[in-house]
């Protein structure tokens, strides 16, 4: 037997790659505890030990990537310290770029993790179901999206694995083990926890409001009744079981003041939000278009001009009509504060303000506009941005790819004989497959790559920073799994293919260019056979 053949040494080495993950998740846990509160001295401290131990245990174990982002994030840290605790936009900016990496790091495609057979970096999903049947088919789904599903038979079961490990989300049918016994496990699972377990709830019947507000009460963050749909199911778990992933919200403070703007993003960073400043009024548009802030602080009365007139101007492009403006400023007057918030405004702050305040109020307006954008942006079925969005995305990314010299590609994908799935099994199952493409899509590609959906059953990924020989081999890697998914239907399970055609943007080349290169390629690639990838090369 040669040495790789070796199974005591292969496991071995999953052993020690799995102690490298276990305290990588520990520092995703301290990341993410640190976004939903001030970022006190004590929790950069529990972070800094926690990168420090990853960092030795990446070391000794001979994991270069998590010891490369160890290393990093441990500089980062230093920097805050030495900087006496205060946080800058850069180093936010930074440190937020380094977790996500580390989120990544296990999950994709490719990853070195991949070769050991190690679990993704993310805690199970629990799925308590009476029926076996529909349990072990759901959990195949699962872990066709990169979710580490585990079933569990019985009550006692349940209770053995929370015993074991928290999961992060459970699946739990209102019956389970008895009429309402469900419910009983969840309260049971739920006690002591100073944050509560994400829960989704099912029942084959339709429930009553006593058993949905027991449901609340347990946890429970979404409720089906019926049928357990998997895409719906795999939509909810997505975002309740999302690893780390935190985009800073981003302010853009105008102020003629110098004093008093570096005053606010001091108040901004100590909460982890990043801030650019401007004291020139006429700046503002290039930072807007630059910096695609979550919402503007303005000063109310500055030489060049008033806030109100700023914000009039601001109003005018289509793209920042929706994005919050608070007005932040010494007048106490009332009526003028009324006018101002009449001129295009959302809130106003009155000099001087406690710092709490200023904090809760901008996270709540960035949270809700993100939200409100969100639905603009994205389409409705998937999730995904849509058609006209993913176009902005990719002339957003050209104008960077051209400033940093980065290579850029766009892929159109369409899925195989769609029109055959609508007819042959209903609208709803032809939706499973979009929503479940969609998905794929989402769990295996970067969250620096934009996915669209361009329309019916037709997909768009912008790729920054990526060439056209490593974009097609991340698509192909895609398409060859999507590929292996199985839908039960009847009188046979369904599978689907997709077609995608791929094309780098090149010098003197416009976005409109660039798309049509691609949709040639993808033309060729479904006219070459389906279920294949084709480059667009000069």
């Amino acid at each position: 037997m040669t040495e790789h053949e070796d199974p005591s040494r292969d496991r071995l080495k999953n052993h020690f790659a799995q102690r490298v993950i276990n305290q990588a998740r520990h520092v995703l846990e301290i990341w993410q505890r640190l976004q939903r509160s001030e970022w006190s001295a004590a929790c950069m401290n529990e972070l800094a030990e926690a990168s420090l131990n990853l960092q030795r245990y990446a070391e000794r174990f001979e994991q270069q990537e998590h010891s490369r982002l160890a290393v990093a994030i441990g500089n980062c840290l230093r920097g805050i310290a030495e900087n006496r605790g205060r946080l800058s936009s850069d180093l936010i900016t930074e440190l937020s770029l380094l977790m996500q990496r580390l989120s990544r790091t296990g999950l994709r495609q490719g990853d070195q993790f991949e070769q050991t057979f190690l679990p993704p970096l993310r805690k199970p999903v629990y799925l308590a179901l009476q029926s076996e049947d529909r349990a072990e088919r759901l959990t195949q789904q699962l872990e066709f999206f990169g979710l580490n599903a585990q079933l569990c038979e019985s009550a006692n079961a349940f209770r053995s694995a929370m015993a074991e490990r928290h999961p992060s989300a459970i699946v739990l049918e209102v019956d389970f083990a008895g009429p309402g016994k469900g419910l009983e496990l969840a309260r049971e699972a739920q006690q002591g926890l100073e944050q509560k377990l994400p829960i989704i709830f099912f029942s084959h019947d339709e429930a009553d409001a006593p058993t949905r507000l027991a449901a609340v009460r347990a946890g429970g963050q979404e409720f089906f009744t019926g049928a357990l749909d998997a895409s719906s199911l795999l939509e909810k778990l997505e975002t309740l079981t999302r690893t780390a992933h935190y985009d800073p919200f981003k302010v853009l403070v105008v102020d003629d003041s110098r004093a008093q703007a570096t005053h606010t993003e001091q108040v901004l960073n100590s909460a982890g939000i990043v801030t650019r400043v401007i004291t020139e009024p006429v700046q503002a548009l290039l930072a807007l278009a630059d910096f695609q802030p979550d919402l503007i602080i303005l000063d109310m009365y500055m030489p060049e001009c008033l806030g109100t007139e700023l914000a009039k101007v601001i109003r005018q492009h289509e793209r920042y009509v929706s994005v919050p403006i608070i007005y932040l400023s010494a007048e106490d007057d009332l009526n003028k504060q009324l006018d101002a918030m009449s001129e295009g405004g959302d809130d106003f702050l009155t000099k001087p303000i406690k710092p709490r305040h200023l904090i809760a109020t901008v996270r709540t307006r960035a949270k809700r506009a993100r939200s409100l954008k969100a639905r603009m942006v994205r389409d409705s079925l998937t999730g995904l941005f849509n058609h006209t969005h993913t176009l902005q995305l990719l002339e957003d990314a050209s104008s960077r790819t051209r400033r940093e010299g980065k290579p850029l590609c766009f892929a159109m994908l369409d899925i195989d004989h769609f029109k055959k799935v609508n007819d042959t099994y209903g609208h709803p199952m032809g939706d499973r497959v979009i929503k479940s493409l969609a998905l794929f899509l989402k769990q295996r590609l970067r969250k620096t790559d934009y996915i669209g959906r361009y329309g019916g059953e037709e997909f768009a990924v912008v790729l920054p920073d990526t060439d056209l020989e490593s974009a097609r081999r991340v698509l192909e890697e895609i398409r060859r799994r999507f590929a292996e998914i199985r839908y039960p239907a009847q009188p046979q399970d369904l599978s689907c293919t997709f077609s995608c055609g791929i094309a780098e943007l090149q010098d003197e080349q416009d976005i409109n260019q660039l798309s049509k290169r691609a949709d040639e390629a993808l033309y060729r690639a479904k006219h070459g056979g389906r279920n294949r990838v084709e480059l667009h090369q000069d």
